[in-house]
């Protein structure tokens, strides 16, 4: 089952978005660093200036038109503050398949964190085999979370992967500390908790619908801070409630392992648990990575469970507030 390969619904639907970002650079101050490129490489936040506009449009391409992304009023605390608000009717197409970053790309003096529809193409990871889904791309679209674009060897690599010419590769690069780049760290609300789900092992083709929201994280000075404030903005700001069918017993069992809280490295600034880990990614608890709070609401029996809650004061910390 594993071989069969699918039509690319994702990377089409992800292509035609990025022709409307395309006709709307100005307006979204992005732009295209070389026409004449390798690749169709467009500048969300490397050297161009970017927007909340270049956000959304960039956070709704990882999504791969799956999701809508919007921004919404909030609170910290007794803090107004704006929160990335995604809701999808396909979390498992938009958000498994698409957004959850799973590539990481090296070349020559370069390293990133690619998520996007490319990679249902290239179908390497193991959540394509578990899902039973590759796509037979003609073009195909990533998004990729770097301070500087990706090389020749990178693209000739993706293209290599995805079975496309690198003519047909569309890649979206912005870095962490950036506004379009903060924006669609922080649009993961409901991805990280169906990839935590995932992980535990539930089936997570009982989520019908998916809503999330997170606070903003303001731009941060550097690439290290923007990765301690978009983390913090989901691990104790983040809320996601899930639409699920089935039974009750598997969400109680699971339940308290699904949100941030779950892990017994949850409580501290991310900062602080990134440095203690020597900045390897691979050595934090995989299990801290979720929302703060998720909350299931059974279509099948009426039932809704809550896990976790909301640390306002540790996302005020961290942005500075």
């Amino acid at each position: 089952m594993e071989d069969e390969l699918n039509e690319p619904m994702l990377n089409d639907m992800a292509w035609d978005l990025v022709q409307q970002a395309v006709f709307a650079a100005d307006e979204f101050r992005i732009e295209i660093p070389d026409p004449n490129s390798y690749a169709t490489i467009l500048d969300f936040g490397v050297e161009a200036e970017g927007s909340l506009g270049a956000g959304i449009a960039l956070a709704e391409i990882t999504l791969a038109g799956q999701a809508e992304v919007s921004l919404t009023p909030g609170s910290l605390g007794e803090v107004g503050w704006p929160h990335v608000f995604v809701t999808t009717d396909s979390p498992v197409e938009a958000c498994l398949l698409s957004q959850y970053a799973g590539w990481q790309l090296t070349g020559d003096d370069f390293f990133g964190m690619g998520s996007g529809p490319m990679r249902a193409a290239a179908g390497a990871e193991d959540l394509f085999k578990a899902l039973e889904y590759r796509e037979d791309a003609t073009h195909v679209v990533g998004v990729i979370e770097s301070g500087d674009f990706p090389t020749e060897d990178v693209v000739e690599t993706i293209a290599g992967k995805c079975g496309v010419e690198p003519g047909n590769i569309a890649l979206l690069v912005a870095p962490t500390a950036s506004l379009a780049g903060s924006f669609q760290v922080v649009s993961r609300s409901v991805e990280t908790a169906m990839h935590k789900l995932l992980e535990l092992g539930f089936d997570v083709t009982r989520v019908e619908s998916g809503m999330g929201w997170a606070p903003l994280a303001p731009v941060a000075a550097d690439d290290l801070q923007g990765i301690g404030r978009t983390n913090d903005a989901i691990l104790y700001g983040g809320r996601v409630t899930l639409v699920v069918s089935g039974d009750d017993e598997s969400i109680e069992e699971i339940g308290p392992r699904i949100p941030s809280s779950g892990s017994p490295a949850s409580g501290e600034p991310f900062l602080k648990i990134f440095e203690a880990a020597g900045r390897d990614f691979y050595k934090i608890d995989p299990m801290l990575f979720s929302p703060a709070e998720v909350i299931l609401q059974n279509v099948e029996t009426g039932q809704v469970h809550r896990f976790g809650r909301i640390e306002p004061d540790v996302v005020l910390t961290s942005f500075g507030l």
